[in-house]
């Protein structure tokens, strides 16, 4: 006489505790991040005493200036300073500020979107309150092909 095991109940077993874990156990959850977007109305203007322009370049670079590159006349063109996203850099920028400002986050061609991902994230860490994603105007164009950028 042979011994004959039936594994019908055992697969039957595994398969209702494998389905029984994947639909009790909690997947990753997507991370994201949340972006108030102003209500429709006429635009705030930014005084130029209370704002930092920030330029998003190519490889990380971050172009910044304060104030509001609103005149054409190269005179009256704001001092362009150089950094990066790194912790020593924007990072150092944002937290030296003694003051309350707005930040104008323009990115040019040249940005990857990761780039436009790492100044939002620069602006949580720091807890900045007010700052806008602003488009890259002839003004900005001109000031970063005047100092070679």
């Amino acid at each position: 006489m042979a011994f004959r095991l039936d594994m019908t109940p055992m697969v039957d077993l595994a398969f209702l505790l494998l389905t029984f874990f994947m639909l009790t156990t909690t997947f990753s959850k997507p991370t994201v991040m949340s972006l108030n977007m102003p209500k429709k109305g006429p635009e705030t203007a930014v005084p130029e005493s209370r704002a930092l322009t920030l330029i998003l370049g190519k490889q990380g670079q971050v172009h910044y200036f304060f104030g509001v590159n609103d005149n054409a006349s190269p005179t009256d063109s704001p001092t362009l300073r150089t950094t990066d996203l790194g912790p020593g850099g924007l990072r150092r920028v944002l937290l030296g500020l003694q003051r309350q400002v707005v930040v104008l986050i323009k990115s040019s061609d040249e940005a990857s979107y990761g780039n436009l991902v790492d100044a939002l994230d620069e602006m949580k860490i720091t807890g900045q309150k007010k700052y806008a994603l602003v488009g890259l105007d002839r003004n900005d164009r001109s000031l970063l092909k005047k100092s070679g950028l």
